[in-house]
Order: C-alpha cells, then structure tokens, then sequence
C-alpha cells in the first residue's frame, strides 16, 4: 500500500475537529508532521488500545527513537520526549517509577482530600458571587484557572508565592505555537523553579508530596532515592498533569452545558448524574488531543497492510479515537445520557493516569457548585467566537466568558 504524504498537524489547533475527522478519513493510522518531526497518528481504538497495552512499544525515547537526540536540540517539544520520569520510561524502570508516585493518588488519599478540594471550590464561587453582577467574567481565568493550580499546589506543597509562575510555565509546556527557542527558555524556567521549590523542600520539609518525593526509596528495588533529574521530572509530571489537563476539562464542560441547555436539563431534572457530564466531557471534548510519542520497538504490522517500522514514532490521538464512528454511536454529538461511556481522555494500559481520580472530584464539585449557584448563568460571547488555545496538544478555549445572572 502506498503511504499518503504526512498530513501536517496545526500547531495552532484553530479547527481540530475537521483536522481529526481528516486524520480517521486516512485509516486506523496515518503519518503526520508534527512540529516537523514525522509519527504514526493512531486514531483507531481497538488499534490505539492494542498498541497502548503492548511490549512492543515504548514510551522511551532514549532507547528506542533514533530521532531523539535530534530532536532534543531543534524540536519545540523536546521537553515531552527528554523528561526522566514514568511518563517517558518503559518496562521496569516505569513500574518502579510509578510504584513510588501511586500512594499520592491511592482511593483513601483522594477521599481524604475532597473536604480541602470542597472547601476551595466553596471559596472560589464565593468570590465570583462578590464581583459586579453585570460585568462578564471570565470563568477560565476566575475559575477553571485557580481550582486545579490550588489543589496540586496543596498536594504538592507549592507555597502562594509560587503558584502564578509554575501557572505560567506550564502552559508554555503545552504551547505549541512556541519557537525552539521560546520552549528552551520556557523549559530552563521550569526548571528553575522546580529547582527552587526542592532546595525549599530539603530545608524545611513539609506534610506534602514533594517532601515525599525527596526521602522516598524503592521499597521493591535496591532501595535507591529518585536520581535529582528523576525527582524534578516527576514533579513537573504531577504538577503539569494535574493542573492543565483538569483546566480543560472544567473550561470543556462549562462550556458544553452552556451551548447545550438540554443536557443541563437532564442534570437539573436527575435524568443524569455531574459524574455522567464529567464523563462525557472526558469522552467528547478530552483535555490532551494528541499525547507525544512512544517508539515502536519492532516493526508492527497494521490491519490496513501498513507497517509502522521499528524506531518509528507513534503519535496517540485520543481525541480523534474517543469520536470515531465505530466506538460510539452519533459519536460528535454531546449526549451525557449514553449507556457506552468508555473514552480513553485518561489513557490505556500501564501508563494510565493516577490522576484520574482527583480530577474527576474536581471536576464533579466545581461543576454542581457553578450551576447551583448560578442557575441563570450565560455565556457573554456568541460560542462561535471563542478561540482554542493554542495548541494541538491541549484542547481548551483561551477565554470563556459568562454573564453569571440572568439580568
């Protein structure tokens, strides 16, 4: 079979649904650009799920992508290939990693949590309460913002003072818009902080996961302390992952229920549960669109006759692969009442992301305060005019303006 040219992603993300819609009309797996580098874009779930639970592909880039060292010099997203921790690492050296960050995110851990997540979200509608009632707010900065950076700040242990720069930052990780050099300098300041943020830890260490992190030992190895580019990377994994993603989600969900009355019909009258929303969110508006790379470490055959080449990169393209045809019926349309909720917004496999739990919390709290609160709520801008962020990774809006009163 004759390979199509690879299609080039938008960096931008300005139409990402005709985009994925292109990538599924091109088979289960297609070739595309992305920011330069060529990969695999898998949009098939039974395929995406099939290679996401197996040994024969990576997510180690150092083992097993001839293109890494490369990359890691001119690419803008050399960030998310060259971090040392279990986002990046594969067979052992993942499961030790993982079995060291787990009790963070253990079902007792999250429950004890949600007082502290409740008493946040609590404070922050209190505040959007207080503003002049006739003045649009701006729900992703005065909300979706603020509750995700607090909670993993409290988990954590990221002091005030430092929330609003690790904020900053962190978005350019997942900027895609930046030049190499833009992501350079954004990466050398990420570091600096986390750099700063451990010399704190080890000084004064506190009741939190960076404290954790810092003394914790491998119970099930040799007993070794995480490598200092082991421990920064596995910060920067929990504090990124745990705040961006959940940003999106709240902003996702917000702004479905505001273009979509009727669901929030189905809700108000207990047709459907906020844990149904939040579900439907993860499956038809994902926080990640696209999750760069793991590496085939064989060649691996692919249904249409196409053959992804040992060393190859593999590009999973959740969002495209949660709306295909084939796993869902009417599968664009928002339907909160769907029997079939299965989405794969949290991954597949061993690299299944322990956050799940505490985003969903969060996203469940926020969402039934906000409308209770606010029964009349609006948004201020027609839905067309709205504007993605910028990114073929993150799928967010970069503003969501609402009227939260009816006059």
């Amino acid at each position: 079979m004759a390979q199509q040219p690879p299609l080039v992603l938008d960096p931008t993300g300005a139409d990402h649904h005709a985009e994925h819609r292109a990538l599924r009309a091109r088979g289960p797996a297609t070739r595309v650009d992305v920011l330069g580098v060529e990969a695999w874009s898998v949009t098939d779930p039974v395929l995406l799920k099939q290679l996401l639970t197996s040994t024969d592909v990576s997510k180690d880039a150092r083992a097993h992508w001839p293109g890494f060292e490369q990359a890691v010099s001119t690419w803008p997203l050399a960030l998310w290939v060259a971090v040392e921790n279990m986002f990046t690492a594969y067979g052992p050296k993942h499961r030790r990693l993982r079995q060291m960050v787990a009790p963070a995110f253990s079902s007792r851990r999250i429950a004890a949590m949600k007082p502290t997540v409740e008493e946040m979200v609590t404070r922050l509608v209190d505040r959007l309460a207080s503003l002049p009632a006739q003045e649009p707010v701006d729900l992703r900065q005065e909300l979706a913002y603020p509750l995700p950076i607090g909670v993993i700040s409290h988990l954590m242990g990221v002091p005030e003072s430092q929330r609003g720069d690790f904020r900053v930052v962190v978005d350019g990780v997942f900027d895609t818009t930046l030049s190499p050099a833009e992501a350079q300098t954004n990466t050398a300041r990420v570091y600096g902080h986390l750099d700063e943020l451990i010399a704190a830890k080890r000084s004064v260490p506190g009741d939190d996961m960076t404290s954790l992190l810092i003394a914790a030992r491998d119970d099930e190895g040799d007993g070794a302390r995480l490598g200092p580019d082991e421990l920064r990377d596995t910060m920067l994994l929990m504090i990124s992952a745990g705040y961006e993603t959940t940003v999106n989600v709240i902003d996702q969900a917000v702004y479905t229920l505001l273009t979509r009355p009727d669901q929030l019909e189905l809700v108000r009258k207990g047709a459907v549960t906020w844990e149904d929303v939040v579900e439907e969110t993860l499956r038809h508006e994902p926080a990640v669109k696209h999750l760069p790379l793991r590496y085939a470490v064989t060649d691996i055959p692919l249904p249409d006759g196409q053959t992804i080449a040992r060393g190859e990169a593999i590009l999973t393209s959740y969002a495209a692969a949660n709306r295909h045809p084939d796993w869902h019926s009417d599968a664009d349309t928002f339907d909160a009442a769907r029997t079939v909720k299965d989405h794969l917004a949290f991954g597949h496999g061993v690299h299944f992301c322990l956050g799940a739990p505490l985003a969903r919390l969060e996203v469940t709290l926020v969402l039934q305060s906000l409308f209770d609160r606010f029964p009349g709520i609006r948004l201020a801008e027609p839905a067309g005019e709205l504007r993605p962020v910028g990114s073929l990774i993150s799928n967010g809006h970069q503003r969501l303006p609402v009227h939260l009163h009816t006059h």
